[in-house]
């Protein structure tokens, strides 16, 4: 490799240092959330009802359509089809993007049967929820969607299992999955939904749990001065399209920006900033030798797991030493266990990050083989 090669290269990384390393900002790393940015999109301004209070979510939305014309990461994926119909919504409430709105319709109803099929006999308890809610806001505002003739029995089947969630779930209290009200924004009219619900579930930040979506739901129905605080924030921090929830796990960030450094061969460049980090997650593990893991919501639990197997490998790999058990803690809780093979679709990813944190075994640890052996079931 010539000098001028090894020149620009250095150079290259060392602009990458400065502009994303320097002071760094967890959430400048985080994907944004189609769908999530739609419902910021859709809240109107306080001073004029005919514009959006968060113009630069709408933007976002209105420069964020993928060329095949949905809105999402995947384009096969069940969740692109929640997120783009809730862009769409978005653009035509304020009477722009025309194209953008053919295009959006478009996708949905030529791909939805064959992603659809892809998952039919495992929807998420989440896409039972929210797609039938975007279907039904859809056309409550005037959006006209024609689905083929043969989706019709897949969505009577998404439909009817969304019906039995409320008819058998309370607005609050499910303890292993989030309860009703998280998917505010999703609800049918016909579930009442009281003010007085709303604001008595807000979290001490003015967040609809922890949901940007939700939150926007929550304030366009009872203008809760604390829930526009919490939005105002989330755009504040988030500038380039909103998270899934947030506040999100920080350290959870910057493991994940160490894992994806060295799966692009980059590590030797940034060995100084990874140590860095690496530092400070095993001070915090430390810390906490042993930590209850108390909550068994389906959604903490995934992402606990995530986040320790993963600063496990990673900790150890580095040449940390780091015990087993604060990865392999779900093995003690029968409760975990059993959520975990109820809901394989919903813990792929944290099971995925268990088994490779497994291959950093020493001889002798039987619960990294067991939990191994749990981890390919």
């Amino acid at each position: 490799m010539g000098l001028s090669k090894v020149s620009n290269i250095e150079a290259l990384v060392k602009q990458i240092k400065e502009e994303m390393l320097t002071d760094i900002d967890p959430y400048s790393f985080v994907s944004a959330s189609a769908y999530d940015t739609a419902w910021l999109a859709m809240v109107p301004a306080d001073s004029d009802q005919t514009c959006p209070m968060f113009k630069e979510c709408l933007e976002w939305v209105v420069n964020n359509q993928t060329k095949e014309g949905c809105w999402g990461e995947c384009v096969d994926a069940i969740d692109t089809l929640s997120a783009t119909l809730a862009c769409v919504i978005a653009i035509h409430k304020w009477s722009i993007g025309a194209n953008n709105i053919k295009r959006g319709l478009d996708f949905v109803q030529e791909n939805a049967e064959k992603i659809l099929r892809k998952t039919e006999d495992h929807f998420p308890r989440w896409f039972t929820i929210i797609f039938p809610g975007m279907i039904e806001l859809a056309r409550k505002v005037g959006i006209q969607l024609a689905f083929p003739s043969q989706l019709n029995a897949f969505l009577l089947d998404i439909f009817h299992k969304r019906q039995l969630l409320l008819d058998t779930e309370e607005l609050i209290g499910n303890q292993y999955y989030p309860p009703l009200l998280s998917y505010l924004e999703a609800l049918p009219p016909s579930y009442d939904v009281s003010e007085r619900d709303i604001t008595m579930n807000l979290n001490g930040d003015g967040s609809l749990f922890q949901s940007p979506a939700a939150t926007a739901s929550a304030f366009m129905a009872t203008g809760n001065e604390r829930s526009l605080s919490y939005l105002q924030t989330v755009v504040g921090r988030c500038a380039n399209g909103v998270p899934p929830t947030f506040p999100m796990d920080e350290e959870l960030i910057r493991l994940c920006l160490v894992n994806q450094l060295q799966r692009l061969g980059l590590a030797n460049h940034f060995r100084h900033e990874i140590e860095e980090i690496l530092v400070q997650i095993y001070r915090i593990y430390k810390t906490l030798e042993w930590l209850d893991k108390a909550s068994n919501n389906i959604v903490d639990v995934g992402i606990q797991l995530h986040k320790d197997s993963l600063a496990f490998r990673l900790l150890r790999m580095h040449g940390y030493s780091i015990s087993p058990r604060h990865f392999c803690w779900f093995l003690n809780n029968q409760e975990v266990r059993a959520q975990i093979e109820e809901n394989q679709g919903y813990f792929t990813i944290s099971m995925l990050n268990v088994y490779r944190a497994t291959d950093l075994m020493f001889p002798g640890e039987n619960e990294v083989e067991e939990a191994r052996s749990f981890s390919r079931k």
